[in-house]
């Protein structure tokens, strides 16, 4: 069966040099990247942000952001 479909040009460009290096056919190459996505079981765990409670008492402290910032780069070179 044939069909079009539209491949960015940088991606294109990487299917067509690894076909040259494995002298493979292009469509080869894209055939056997579709069969390892269609053989391979989906990858569907959920994300899950944790339960995290105050108690009650809401924020300890309400620093401003030349603070958070400084906390979060503190020790990297920001």
């Amino acid at each position: 069966m044939k069909t079009t479909v539209e491949i960015p040009d940088r991606l294109f460009r990487e299917i067509k040099e690894y076909a040259a290096r494995h002298h493979m056919p292009m469509r080869e190459v894209i055939e056997l990247g579709l069969r390892m996505v269609l053989e391979r079981p989906p990858n569907r765990r959920r994300f899950r942000l944790k339960t995290i409670t105050t108690k009650g008492e809401g924020v300890a402290c309400d620093p401003g952001w030349s603070t958070i910032r400084s906390l979060i780069y503190e020790g990297h070179g920001g």
